[in-house]
């Protein structure tokens, strides 16, 4: 993740062009200044340590001092540093002050580019070479960090560096303006597949090698992940090389999988049967019983070469899980291979207001690939998901919406979709489970599902006129397109009989006048008709409006589609103090204090 910092509202824009064109990036305002922040902080300097203590890369729109002062009495190991970038207010100016090698460089570039800017990269090797040994392309590790140092400091020095390449794309090194050679005494650098002990030469790994892997159905992470560590060892290959975990689509909802790749920091790719079928004349052991369980003849060689190409290890086995490893000379991007497992982030936004977006559900949206939702619901997340696939449709076309959520996500997409409130309060959340569980679709079943809380309207309307829900509430939708009125009714009077506080929510629309004024009446059995109600339009968005009146007053006309109805219970208040109106539920504190006098 990336923070974005603001302190001038000033600089809100370009924070947010930034946040659109940096992946997962997340804007801090600071609060009482800036407006339309997803966090915000009140202590700059404490925020900033705090962010860069957990590995957060800082991207702040201010002055460089600020970031080194705030900054500079937990700076200590520049070898395990987060990236920290400075951006004048203009965009003009992108300084990387620390973390250049890891990614500051490259993201002050990737800034200057959104920003038509300049960025003010010092560090010494990408200013001569053109490029950085600790800070390799996409995929690359490096097996001893600590000899990149002498290496270095030979090229800065003009003396030829020896380079060792039996693998890999390794133009970012041989375009440079480095100068390397085949042999050359003092340390040089070696690029290769295999474990190595490096010495003074700098051992880079390529991303080269794929561990295709097969395994039973609940097989234990700790098992795969020790066959595939013992295969790559007998064959003295590094896990550092180690570009993707691929496997049968089949799979992807398989812990164990998902636990290797995890444990590699590589992504879990997957190929479906037919396409694994047809590696079956290059496989060294095809399997008829694997061919009747699973529709081809081999997994994990035919994952692996399906990947690859190549197959450099042959099938080993345990208990319950086969690993083979596949070789590509030239690199693999994982990208390019199979599919990743689909995910689907339910997401509440909230009644619309950036303030009360929880920072979970912008992170969500700021990861997905693919965004479904009602249109009036993406345009208040605008500037979080441009640039992404936007797919939107009708206020009442929920299920086509959550269809569309789950086909995207399990065809491999990172999908988010959006709910205004809360995911899971007469929103989406649900019928996505209903869908699932009615349809028990195998493509569904494996997306990956993960539901963000949001502010509920009661919670903001009950927020805004100050405690209403401060006793025992229920919230009641009076729409009757999905539950029979007569369901609603018993649900009404439940409600009067036991004096709750209730939220209307769906409380009248173009087609339904007659059910508020039937709740109306049915409440009134259980209190009484100066019971306070509170009704809440737009909330969080341009044309709130905020109104009490009482139940006896209660019309149709005071509601429609964008308001929350609040009705008090028997003990609800409205006290007026200074210029404020406020309504509120007692919980019994006045008389608990009472006794305790006694």
């Amino acid at each position: 993740m990336t923070a974005i910092i603001v302190l001038d509202p000033a600089a809100i824009e370009l924070a947010r062009k930034l946040a659109a064109g940096l992946e997962g990036a997340c804007i801090h305002g600071l609060a009482g200044r800036v407006q339309g922040a997803e966090v915000s902080f009140s202590e700059t300097a404490d925020h900033l340590r705090k962010l860069f203590q957990s590995g957060e890369a800082i991207v702040g729109i201010c002055a460089a001092a600020i970031l080194i002062r705030a900054l500079s009495p937990v700076i200590a190991d520049k070898n395990n540093e987060p990236a920290v970038i400075a951006v004048s207010g203009d965009g003009a100016s992108v300084v990387p002050l620390l973390g250049g090698h890891a990614g500051a460089n490259r993201m002050a570039a990737a800034i200057a580019k959104l920003t038509s800017g300049h960025a003010a990269v010092t560090t010494a090797t990408d200013v001569a070479f053109g490029m950085a040994l600790d800070d390799p392309p996409s995929g690359w590790r490096l097996a001893n960090r600590a000899a990149v140092k002498g290496v270095a400091a030979r090229l800065l020095a003009g003396a030829p560096v020896s380079l060792d390449a039996g693998c890999g794309n390794i133009k970012w090194l041989t375009e440079s303006a480095a100068n390397f050679v085949d042999r050359a005494d003092g340390p040089g650098i070696i690029v290769t597949e295999k474990s190595a002990p490096g010495g003074d030469d700098l051992v880079l790994h390529p991303p080269v090698l794929v561990l295709g892997v097969g395994c039973e159905r609940g097989c234990g992470t700790d098992e795969l992940i020790g066959l595939a560590m013992d295969t790559l060892a007998g064959a003295g290959l590094s896990p550092l090389a180690v570009a993707a975990v691929v496997s049968l689509d089949l799979k992807m909802d398989e812990d164990a999988v998902h636990g290797l790749a995890a444990h590699l920091d590589v992504p879990a790719r997957f190929f479906d049967a037919a396409r694994l079928e047809a590696e079956t004349p290059r496989l060294a052991h095809p399997s008829d019983a694997v061919f009747a369980e699973v529709g081809c003849h081999g997994v994990a060689e035919a994952a692996a070469l399906a990947a690859a190409g190549m197959l450099r290890v042959e099938k080993h086995k345990s208990k319950r899980a086969t690993c083979a490893v596949g070789f590509a000379t030239g690199g693999i991007d994982p990208e390019a291979i199979g599919s990743a497992r689909g995910r689907l982030r339910i997401v509440g936004i909230g009644p619309g207001s950036d303030g009360w977006r929880a920072p979970a559900a912008s992170r969500d949206l700021a990861l997905a690939t693919d965004v479904v939702g009602y249109g009036l619901y993406l345009d208040l997340v605008g500037d979080l998901i441009a640039g992404k696939q936007r797919h939107s449709s009708q206020l009442a076309e929920e299920e086509a919406r959550v269809r569309m959520a789950l086909d995207l996500a399990g065809a491999g997409r990172d999908v988010a979709l959006v709910c205004s409130g809360d995911a899971g309060i007469y929103a989406l959340a649900t019928l996505a489970f209903e869908l699932l569980d009615r349809e028990d679709r195998a493509d569904w079943n494996r997306v990956l599902i993960s539901v963000t809380p949001g502010i509920s309207a009661f919670q903001a309307a009950a927020a805004r006129i100050g405690a209403p829900m401060g006793h025992d509430f229920c919230t009641i939708s009076l729409s009757d397109l999905l539950t029979p009125w007569e369901e609603i009714e018993r649900r009404l009077q439940a409600a009067a009989d036991g004096d709750f506080v209730v939220a209307f929510y769906n409380p009248v629309s173009r087609r339904r006048k007659t059910q508020l004024a039937r709740a109306r009446e049915i409440l009134l059995t259980g209190r009484g008709p100066q019971t306070p109600v509170v009704l809440a339009r737009n909330l969080g968005r341009d044309g709130e409006k905020i109104d009490v009146i009482t139940l006896d007053e209660l019309t149709p006309d005071h509601a429609d589609m964008l308001t929350m109805v609040v009705v008090g219970n028997g003990q609800t208040k409205v006290t007026r103090r200074g210029q404020r109106q406020w309504v509120y539920t007692p919980r019994g504190y006045a008389a608990k204090m009472e006794t305790a006098k006694q």
